[in-house]
């Protein structure tokens, strides 16, 4: 979504944002929204953990309290990010305490909990948006997958300022969406580094010492994604195609991968990924 900053700090200026715990993706989420021009005063962090309240409100100067209840009471827009388990006793303590969430945007990035599930946690009617961001939101590269039925227009683009702050946002028209996005975006950067893992420790056997290895691996990976982001024209595979001459050095390992199975390994990785994600929503 195009972001017009102007608008953009008009529309903010009047709402807070509470964030119910400050782990690290809470942690560049808030970064980046300073940097977007998002007010600290703003925003509150939450934490049980009193040293890493001390570190948000060190670093960035926004509200902090390990008051859950107070946090999302004066908030407008509230992050739930916490861990899937701790959810259930998260939202008890809203119902102990008679919350009145009914005007409230109830953001939650935990994974394994559905829309319908987070409702009857609830058990109140409130707006609620899911959010599956990935790792490479703490270094602003990130991709958030967002879904909801319950905003408007308004509340759709200014949460999608809140995660676009971390890199690129994208909305999914279908909930169940959000566990194919955890397959492409959300656990991909594992499969990447296990693929540059295996480069790097090929890389040792055949004499480079482990600095130089990493080095020479990490640089490749960054240059190959540069070419692919800026020359969207052109397809991954003509990219590919681009290094490989027939005959020649890359198009034996090439082969060599394709005779492996290569792409049919990451597509049943990917379709392993998504059936522990719907098994998930089961458990939780």
């Amino acid at each position: 979504m195009e972001k017009d900053n102007k608008g953009q700090t008009q529309n903010m200026s009047n709402k807070t944002i509470a964030f119910i715990g400050t782990g690290n993706m809470s942690y560049a989420i808030i970064g980046g929204m300073l940097k977007n021009g998002f007010s600290a005063q703003n925003i509150i962090a939450t934490n049980r953990n009193q040293a890493k309240l001390d570190k948000v409100a060190s670093d960035f100067a926004v509200q902090t309290t390990s008051d859950n209840l107070d946090a999302i009471a004066r908030a407008d827009v509230v992050v739930l990010s916490v861990k899937p388990q701790m959810m259930e006793a998260l939202c008890d303590s809203f119902k102990s305490a008679n919350l009145d969430l009914r005007d409230k945007v109830i953001i939650s990035v935990a994974a394994g909990i559905t829309i319908s599930r987070l409702k009857d946690m609830l058990q109140c009617d409130t707006k609620l948006v899911r959010c599956m961001p990935n790792t490479p939101s703490l270094v602003g590269l990130g991709v958030s997958g967002l879904f909801s039925q319950d905003i408007d227009d308004q509340e759709k683009a200014f949460v999608d300022t809140i995660f676009s702050a971390t890199g690129i946002t994208t909305w999914l028209k279908e909930e169940n969406q959000i566990n194919d996005i955890i397959a492409v975006t959300g656990s991909s950067p594992a499969y990447f580094f296990l693929f540059m893992q295996a480069i790097e420790e090929k890389a040792r056997q055949l004499g480079f010492d482990e600095q130089q290895a990493r080095q020479l691996v990490q640089q490749t990976a960054l240059g190959a994604a540069q070419m692919a982001v800026t020359q969207p024209e052109v397809s991954l595979e003509q990219l590919r195609a681009n290094v490989t001459s027939k005959g020649g050095t890359t198009h034996a390992a090439i082969e060599s991968m394709k005779a492996d199975q290569l792409p049919q390994t990451v597509a049943s990785a990917m379709d392993a990924c998504i059936a522990r994600a719907e098994e998930m929503e089961t458990q939780i």
